[in-house]
């Protein structure tokens, strides 16, 4: 259940609903975690997950949050100057904490809502004076899918240029391929398109970044990609991991490769051509709703649709509540306009019916309660 609610009614953009099977898994009794019986599950969940990022190397494995990686990704893999493309709240954050982080940071910004065009991302980067591109492949706060492999072919044109990819709502339900196309990092959270508990990151890192990483001397101890890469080589993590957590993302990782990758992406986006579908009926019926982002452009985990002007976010999703679903309200600027279905990890196309049916309900002036 979650928050008091029984299963399939549950539709954060994250975290997301957890199977009871995987939160069961947590319950094992403690053991060494510099043992075997560590190292092979940390095995398992490793060769489970490298479908998903499209890797043939370790998976790297965290006990925090995807934003940690994110940092790691920062002082791992960027010298000085960093590009960081911004269409949304978490691009945004991406670039607050390279600047944080001591790089200076130019941003290019795109429209909320939209995807960055490759042409342009190659217009600057033609201009030399970077040494990292940061990039949200699903930008969770506005529904937007960056084109990532065209974004990948572009940066691979500038040998000195890494790649940052921050892919939280995009792993695992979503095809990404970290090694065909040139993705020097791309992480994740657990609590998102894996439908893990929260808890846990992961990542997966290119030869191109270690080498850079071996030459910066401020790349730090406890992010550390390195160190990282080191101990994954021999199934380990450099600090003490969340045993419990592992034992959660080994279940699913055996689930998730039994759907398949393929199958699990084809769900994922049925789920979300199933919301845009009920928004284009619902505005075809007179309801001035949309998704905000444009066809093409949208991610298959997280549907942001813009409100009428006479309702607002919050007010929204308490009704929807009320009505026995939990979905998200809009992010950042966009708190008071949009709301949020974040329709990614085990989620069915019946479950999502119901959630639909609610939203419809709270925003029909002749259906609500």
């Amino acid at each position: 259940m979650s928050g008091g609610l029984p299963p399939g009614r549950f539709f954060l953009p994250g975290p997301t609903e957890v199977d009871a099977e995987v939160l069961a898994a947590q319950v094992t009794a403690m053991y060494g975690h510099r043992t075997d019986a560590c190292r092979a599950v940390l095995r398992e969940v490793d060769e489970g997950l490298r479908p998903f990022f499209g890797t043939t190397r370790p998976v790297l494995i965290g006990t925090l949050s995807a934003t940690g990686f994110m940092e790691a990704a920062v002082r791992s893999g960027t010298r000085a100057s960093v590009l960081s493309v911004v269409n949304g709240a978490f691009s945004g954050r991406f670039a607050q904490i390279a600047e944080r982080c001591g790089r200076s940071v130019e941003r290019l910004d795109v429209p909320w809502g939209r995807a960055i065009d490759p042409e342009v991302l190659d217009r600057r980067l033609s201009r030399g004076g970077v040494d990292a591109v940061t990039v949200v492949h699903s930008e969770t706060s506005t529904g937007a899918l960056a084109p990532l492999a065209a974004i990948g072919e572009v940066v691979g044109r500038y040998p000195d240029v890494l790649l940052l990819v921050d892919s939280v709502t995009g792993v695992g339900a979503t095809p990404v391929r970290a090694e065909d196309w040139g993705l020097d990092v791309v992480l994740t959270g657990s609590q998102k398109g894996l439908a893990m508990p929260p808890g846990l990151a992961f990542a997966a890192v290119s030869e191109r970044l270690l080498e850079r990483a071996r030459d910066l001397p401020d790349r730090g101890y406890y992010l550390d990609l390195v160190r990282y890469v080191e101990r994954a080589d021999d199934a380990q993590t450099p600090t003490t991991p969340a045993l419990t957590l592992l034992h959660a993302a080994r279940e699913q990782a055996h689930r998730m490769r039994a759907e398949t990758p393929d199958g699990r992406f084809a769900r994922h986006r049925a789920l979300a051509d199933a919301c845009a579908s009920a928004v284009g009926r619902w505005r075809a019926g007179g309801m001035d709703v949309s998704v905000l982002a444009p066809v093409g452009e949208r991610s298959p985990t997280v549907t942001c649709i813009e409100l009428p002007p006479d309702r607002g976010g919050p007010e929204v999703v308490a009704g929807v509540r009320e009505r026995g679903y939990v979905i998200g309200g809009g992010y950042g600027r966009l708190e008071q306009r949009t709301i949020r279905i974040g329709h990614m990890g085990d989620h069915s196309l019946e479950a999502l019916a119901g959630v639909l049916e609610a939203v419809e309900a709270e925003l029909h002036p002749g259906l609500r309660a």
